[in-house]
């Protein structure tokens, strides 16, 4: 399916189906309005009427604004993709609106059929957004910035719906070298031999029970005279059993979600390299599988990370945080980063705290978190700070070990994990790091906004967009 934008008024445009969407003030008025009352169309936010003998398709909205029309258009595209339509057209509503229709049709319309041995086929192969703005050069640059972004958000989510089977730590770290070259990065792989000599101790040992090696996987661009540096940390567990602190059988169905982080940097990083953005840009990430074996780390090991910090394994579940302590700590040691993010399915906690549509955010700079937030807000992903406390921290205190690997009371599970990575960040560097924890949204199965079921991409519009903001 080709999306173009065209400098025409939509009058003047050829398509089979006319997409237009409508507010409840809108119906009122519309010369419509009679047969669709009678269909039952009150033009609620989503709701869509299809009018096969005028083709044309009306969606609800309760706001012309971003939010509202991207979610509406993913709709809209659901509805022209199940017809037998070859083409449809919109007009676009204004230059702010502009990126969410476009994230609505690529996002709301994407599909993971790569298992399927007769995947169903959609007739509908065009849709034009149509202007007739003056700016139309200006149009055409949100336009294709806005393809790039959806395009690598898709990139990212077929990276987690594939099975693990396919993709699992050497499999992944392939995938990041075929990337490097794709889009000219750089590309440095550490294999277990590697993490030994870095001492790599607690990440080494959550994989030690897989068939497939661990890795670390580092990416770099790096174009002339950046103005900030950025590291991107991701967690990437190709797969989590819970290791022999073995998750029940219904919670390890959707684990190869598990990877969700690490992909999500990948996505990033093809964003802005295919952007251009003059910010240096380095994803490291841990790319491990926690498996089941006789030679499996335990509850009651006592790892030493590569900080030298001492950590004490109460869980061998808690296992992406054991993996993020040593890249974290690599990361700080390979770049003097401006800002270190890291992105994580981390704990089912931060569904508990936030639902499944909201991405925990945590750190220490009130700054950041706000300007993380209006990039969040005006990408249109959701996401929502929870707040450190010393009350917490007491919680992760060991007997015999620097720090346990899970705190000692079962609350407040998403800030007392992101307190355990803020043990291995660096005293200089604690107002330039942020922790994302991506567990309710990295992955769904039902659908909401412009996500579909599996893979939601979650952090890659968030972060591209930070990253076009910043100063």
């Amino acid at each position: 399916m080709n999306i173009k934008l065209v400098n025409k008024n939509i009058s003047e445009v050829s398509a089979e189906v006319l997409v237009e969407f409508l507010t409840k003030d809108d119906l009122e008025s519309h010369k419509e309005a009679k047969i669709l009352k009678q269909a039952g169309f009150k033009a609620e936010q989503d709701s869509t009427c299809f009018l096969y003998e005028k083709t044309i398709l009306f969606c609800g909205v309760e706001s012309k604004k971003s939010d509202d029309l991207r979610s509406a258009s993913a709709c809209a595209i659901k509805a022209l993709k199940s017809s037998n339509f070859i083409s449809a057209k919109l007009s676009v509503i204004s230059k702010s609106t502009l990126s969410a229709l476009v994230e609505g049709l690529v996002l709301g319309g994407y599909e993971f059929n790569e298992y399927k041995s007769k995947p169903k086929k959609s007739a509908l192969e065009e849709i034009f957004l149509t202007t007739d703005d003056l700016d139309f050069e200006k149009l055409e640059t949100i336009f294709n910035e806005a393809i790039i972004v959806s395009n690598a958000t898709n990139f990212t989510r077929d990276i987690v719906n594939k099975a693990p089977q396919e993709i699992n730590p050497q499999t992944l770290a392939m995938l990041a070298q075929k990337l490097s070259v794709d889009n000219k990065l750089q590309c440095t792989i550490l294999q277990e031999d590697d993490l030994a000599k870095e001492n790599m101790g607690a990440m080494l040992a959550v994989g030690r029970a897989s068939v497939h090696g661990s890795a670390l996987i580092h990416l770099s661009y790096k174009p002339e005279n950046p103005k900030k540096i950025i590291s991107l940390v991701g967690k990437g567990l190709t797969y989590d059993s819970g290791g022999l602190s073995l998750k029940a059988p219904t919670s390890m169905v959707t684990m190869k979600m598990d990877k969700a982080g690490a992909c999500a940097v990948l996505g990033m990083i093809k964003a802005v390299s295919e952007l251009k953005l003059d910010i240096e840009v380095h994803a490291f990430i841990g790319a491990v599988e926690n498996m089941v074996g006789g030679n499996a780390y335990k509850p009651d090991d006592v790892l030493v990370s590569r900080s030298k910090t001492t950590i004490e394994v109460r869980n061998t579940d808690a296992e992406g945080r054991l993996v993020l302590a040593d890249v974290l700590d690599y990361a700080q040691d390979a770049v003097n980063a401006d800002y270190i993010f890291d992105f994580a399915t981390l704990t089912g906690a931060c569904m508990i705290a936030l639902g499944q549509y909201t991405t925990g955010l945590m750190g220490h700079s009130h700054k950041l978190k706000h300007d993380l937030s209006r990039a969040g807000s005006d990408a249109g992903e959701l996401i929502s700070s929870l707040p450190f406390n010393s009350h917490l921290k007491k919680l992760l205190k060991s007997e015999i070990a620097d720090i346990s690997n899970t705190a000692s009371k079962p609350y407040g599970g998403a800030i007392t994990a992101g307190m355990f990575l803020d043990k291995f960040i660096r005293e200089e560097n604690k107002n330039k790091w942020m922790h994302f924890d991506i567990a309710g949204t990295a992955y769904t199965e039902a659908p909401w906004d412009c996500n579909v079921y599996g893979a939601t991409g979650a952090g890659v519009r968030l972060m591209t967009q930070f990253l076009r903001d910043i100063k």
